[in-house]
């Protein structure tokens, strides 16, 4: 509808296959060479790399000369060795762990071996979310609280799309994509429901896309099917914020803007305006968290602006203004 852990050293246990065992002392045998064909101004060298989580691992880090300062290196061969060490003692380790630091130090003398440590550690904050962490239902609970505290929030979802991923992921990135219907005096609101959920199967400190998208209207004047209507809009409207940049960045930056046209199944309605509400959701699992509110528009209510100025936000600022709403 719309166009638009603390270090430990140690040996690791036997892995199965032809390599047999594989030790951190057989990593920094194989690291030693690779690492030793360092840049001529190098004494130092730290990498940090992590195991897979969540399908995906990293490996990052480089050289230092004497004075700390980083050494300009334009081979990937230390990044991609040090990436398949980790990979093969994670597959053979008896010890939980997800970080290694790997340093590496040029030898006094040039006939001497270079020195290389490794050290591995768990480090619990990159441990991906699984789709049963209950900090899901703590966001949840608190978009609840809010919205109770300014009306009734009716049974069940007036819309909801919950095909998910094996994390629980929907297309919010979170396992909630669900639009609430509260009743609060004089109006009628519908309201995002998940866009604010923490991310499901990574460990990223964040809600979401850190914000939620509500619509106000009549008391009156929604039927069940209308209600619907709208409430599959305002999951369309959702998916795009989800898929933007730092829309809620935008709007705060501009106070309104325009986002998307809406179809002919909308008409004579054809815009949608985001603009900046001052209340925020509070108890989030990390941090207070901003609501925007859409509102639907007919052409002739930003008659005289340009629409694309600015993200719109002259025309979208006027509109509003027309209809009372305060930023």
């Amino acid at each position: 509808m719309l166009a638009a852990d603390r270090p430990q050293r140690g040996i690791i246990r036997q892995r199965k296959g032809r390599r047999g065992i594989y030790s951190i002392d057989d990593a920094i045998r194989e690291l030693v060479p690779v690492l030793s064909k360092a840049p001529a101004a190098a004494v130092s060298g730290e990498w940090a790399a992590t195991t897979m989580q969540a399908g995906h691992s990293s490996s990052t880090g480089g050289y230092r000369d004497a004075t700390g300062k980083p050494v300009s290196d334009a081979s990937r061969d230390p990044l991609r060795v040090i990436g398949d060490v980790v990979e093969r003692l994670d597959e053979a380790t008896t010890e939980r762990f997800n970080r290694v630091v790997v340093r590496w130090k040029k030898p006094a003398l040039p006939f001497m071996r270079a020195q290389v440590t490794i050290e591995t550690s768990f480090d619990q904050t990159i441990v991906p979310r699984g789709p049963d962490d209950p900090i899901y239902e703590r966001a949840a609970s608190a978009r609840r609280a809010f919205w109770q505290s300014r009306g009734t929030v009716r049974e069940g979802f007036a819309a909801e799309r919950a095909a998910a991923n094996v994390c629980a992921q929907t297309k919010w990135f979170g396992p909630h994509r669900r639009i609430l219907a509260i009743d609060a005096p004089g109006k009628m609101i519908l309201a995002t429901d998940g866009l604010s959920t923490p991310w499901a199967g990574i460990s990223e400190p964040e809600n979401g896309v850190e914000c939620e998208l509500f619509m106000e209207f009549g008391a009156a004047t929604l039927d069940a099917a209308t209600i619907a209507d709208w409430g599959t809009l305002l999951i369309n409207l959702g998916d795009l914020v989800a898929d933007g940049y730092r829309v809620a960045r935008d709007v705060e930056n501009h106070g309104a803007i325009l986002f998307c046209r809406l179809t002919e199944d909308y008409h004579p309605l054809t815009r949608i305006i985001l603009s900046r509400d001052p209340r925020r959701i509070d108890g989030m699992p990390f941090g207070s968290v901003p609501l925007i509110r859409a509102t639907a528009i007919a052409a002739t209510e930003i008659e005289g602006r340009d629409p694309d100025e600015d993200w719109g936000a002259s025309a979208a600022r006027q509109a509003l203004a027309k209809r009372g709403i305060e930023l």
